[in-house]
């Protein structure tokens, strides 16, 4: 992320700096407000005061240069305000939502992004605004025992990004986080998988398994979803469903511990890997057959 980032700051000719903590202490002395939001986040909002626009953006800076991203982003917000149709407003928007990204504040940065893209659609930084939007979204990713909405709503900003901007910088990171992106949904698709076969709901927990191998079939849990098929088809006295997970498991996989504890399942059980052509795990994988 930090790579990229100080390609966006270079691109925008915004220098580059590091994360650091926000000094509210400042507030009162900035004329800055704080006010409570729906979601007990806080939000700082600038105390409407007309000052002239350079003045504005010089503290915003000063506030950015100190680390206080915060209010350099609230600083940056009363550009826009103040001054909604100068050059100066368009540049401040997409510094907002960069000092809010900055400050953890992923909704006010993804509502500066969401803006930015709404009012200066042809703007030259607008791959840079979907950038900051879909990684907002990115950064609040859940772990698998937790609502996966915010994931989803992830996928579709990078993969919107990429659409968009195939070529751009930015979209090379994307893809990098895609990949991420749908690693974590199957192992969420896992998680549950693994609970539904413990509580013996067998028939809940192939579901489950079956689209980790069906939808997710390149991320990283592939090979536990084959040997969990494996194991809960045997359950079910499914055998050949079980010998097709199994088989598919050590052909792709060969060398997988994944694979070590399928063929024990079977073997325990008198029975070999062997694929059932008419199987859908073996159709799911025919391409690699």
């Amino acid at each position: 992320m930090a790579g990229t980032m100080d390609m966006a700051l270079n691109t925008l000719n915004f220098p580059r700096f590091s994360r650091l903590g926000r000094a509210l202490l400042v507030l009162v002395a900035m004329g800055i407000g704080l006010s409570a939001c729906a979601s007990n986040r806080q939000r700082v909002v600038a105390i409407y005061v007309e000052r002239p626009i350079g003045q504005i953006y010089a503290d915003a800076w000063a506030q950015i240069q100190r680390g206080n991203w915060l209010i350099a982003g609230a600083q940056f917000d009363e550009v826009e305000r103040q001054h909604p149709y100068s050059i100066w407003a368009r540049r401040a928007m997409l510094m907002s939502a960069y000092c809010y990204y900055q400050a953890n504040q992923y909704e006010e940065a993804i509502r500066a992004s969401n803006a930015f893209i709404q009012l200066h659609p042809g703007n030259r930084n607008v791959p840079y605004a979907y950038y900051l939007k879909a990684v907002s979204l990115y950064e609040q990713i859940p772990d698998v025992y937790h609502d996966q909405a915010k994931t989803t709503e992830a996928m579709v900003a990078l993969q919107d990004l990429i659409q968009r901007y195939p070529d751009s910088e930015f979209a090379r990171d994307a893809r990098l986080k895609i990949d991420l992106t749908r690693d974590h949904l199957a192992g969420k698709e896992m998680a549950v998988g693994r609970y539904y076969l413990r509580a013996g709901e067998t028939l809940a927990a192939i579901v489950r398994f079956q689209n980790v191998v069906d939808t997710y079939q390149t991320t990283s849990h592939t090979p536990e979803a084959l040997e969990r098929l494996t194991e809960a088809y045997l359950t079910l006295g499914l055998v050949s469903e079980a010998q097709t997970a199994a088989a598919v498991l050590g052909y792709n996989y060969p060398g997988n511990p994944w694979y070590q504890d399928a063929y024990s399942l079977l073997t325990d059980a008198d029975i070999e890997p062997v694929v059932d052509e008419a199987s859908w795990i073996s159709r799911a994988f025919s391409s690699l057959f």
